[in-house]
């Protein structure tokens, strides 16, 4: 049978060779041969894997890239062969083995860690290797494919390799099962290509880009924690500490929009004190647990005064030890710290009170955003604006006419 076959294709065109071994690998899948001719089947089929026309070899890979009983030998081959055939087998075949992969996913080329990424299931072990060595094609495919298991570290492996790709972080920010320190990362990232963009188009000088980068970074960040348990706070604290992120002005910030949780999560993680601890420390009504609390996480000590400021403007809220509803900054709370601040030497504090100005107008902003919103919203469809007041500049008072349609109001 053997030498029966390979003689007629030695003489055959590449497209019929290609349909004999179609033909051959289906009677070895689904024929009830016997076990000699099983085997005679096996080794001409094994031949086959020298046929100079991919032609052959990919009727090869058709044929068994679906198949639990091809033969691994065959399998192992053709995913070593050229990129067409080889991602037949890559991306479906059950024979290959996670070792199998991670080798073809090591040598490979970037086709074929695409082929590897959609595989409809991918072990832990597996996601990490394409995590390490993949390009950001076959990791959106990664990262795009629900049967992944892809742990922490390798999610934040991949932001940190190819975060500058848009598609990547998108399929990364569409997987529900996203931790919340990964989703910060990928925010981080947002923030850092976006103000490499603004500081390279000369709209923003370096150094004002990166104060707009950081304070944007940090306002996601602490949206990010906004309603999150305990544990996925501990976690993200501790990822923005090994980040370099987890700063005195970002606790401040959350300090001073009363984010109380986030700012109890940071200060257990810098200080090593329980969660429990940290909580009466910092609301001791005395201020002298603040205090201590505050030199224990090594906080900077200018900073101290507007800490404490701002935890005693808390502490007056009506609210009580409660969330606040709202994720922006306070302005009591803000004028508060400034007010404490300014009794200190001017060289000791400025760049403190400068911060907190910044704060300061930024919850004037984000006041104003929501005034405009609320009266836009209630304003009558029908009210009209029927003079055109003295202030108006000349240009536009010379073009108004009474028989146009008015402004809505």
């Amino acid at each position: 049978m053997i030498r029966q076959f390979l003689l007629w294709t030695q003489h055959e065109s590449a497209g019929r060779r290609a349909e004999a071994a179609s033909s051959l690998a289906r009677a070895y899948l689904y024929a009830k041969l016997d076990p000699a001719a099983r085997w005679e089947a096996k080794t001409a089929i094994t031949a086959l894997l020298d046929d100079p026309s991919p032609l052959v070899r990919r009727a090869l890979a058709e044929a068994f890239a679906n198949a639990a009983d091809a033969p691994r030998t065959l399998v192992v081959a053709l995913a070593q062969d050229q990129q067409e055939i080889a991602g037949l087998v890559l991306a479906r075949s059950p024979v290959l083995s996670d070792a199998d992969l991670v080798d073809c996913a090591a040598v490979g080329d970037e086709a074929g860690r695409i082929a590897i990424a959609a595989r409809p299931t991918l072990s832990a072990m597996l996601c990490g290797a394409l995590a390490e060595i993949a390009g950001a094609a076959a990791l959106r495919a990664l990262a795009a494919n629900p049967g992944a298991e892809i742990t922490r570290g390798s999610l934040l492996r991949m932001v940190e390799r190819h975060g500058d790709d848009a598609s990547l972080r998108e399929a990364l920010l569409a997987r529900a099962d996203l931790p919340i320190d990964v989703r910060q990362a990928v925010t981080a990232r947002l923030a850092s290509t976006l103000s490499a963009f603004v500081s390279g188009c000369g709209w923003l000088s370096r150094e004002r880009s990166e104060r707009v980068t950081r304070e944007a970074r940090e306002r996601a960040t602490l949206g990010l924690a906004e309603g999150s348990d305990r544990t996925d706070l501990r976690r993200l604290v501790a990822h923005l500490r090994a980040a370099g992120q987890l700063t005195a002005g970002l606790i401040l910030r959350a300090m001073l929009s009363g984010r109380m949780a986030f700012t109890e999560a940071a200060l257990s993680e810098l200080s090593g004190l329980t969660a429990e601890r940290v909580a009466g420390l910092l609301h001791d009504p005395r201020g002298s647990g603040m205090a201590a609390l505050y030199r224990r996480a090594g906080l900077p000590p200018a900073l101290e005064p507007a800490f404490a400021a701002a935890m005693s403007a808390w502490r007056e809220e009506e609210s009580g030890l409660s969330e606040s509803s709202a994720a922006g900054l306070s302005r009591r709370m803000i004028e508060r710290a400034v007010t404490a601040c300014e009794r200190l030497p001017f060289a000791d504090t400025h760049a403190i009170v400068a911060l907190l100005n910044r704060f300061d107008a930024e919850a004037a902003r984000d006041e104003a955003r929501v005034l405009t919103r609320a009266l836009v919203s209630d304003a009558p469809t029908g009210t009209v604006i029927e003079t055109v007041p003295e202030t108006t500049p000349a240009g536009l008072r010379n073009s108004y006419r009474p028989d146009r349609p008015r402004l809505a109001a």
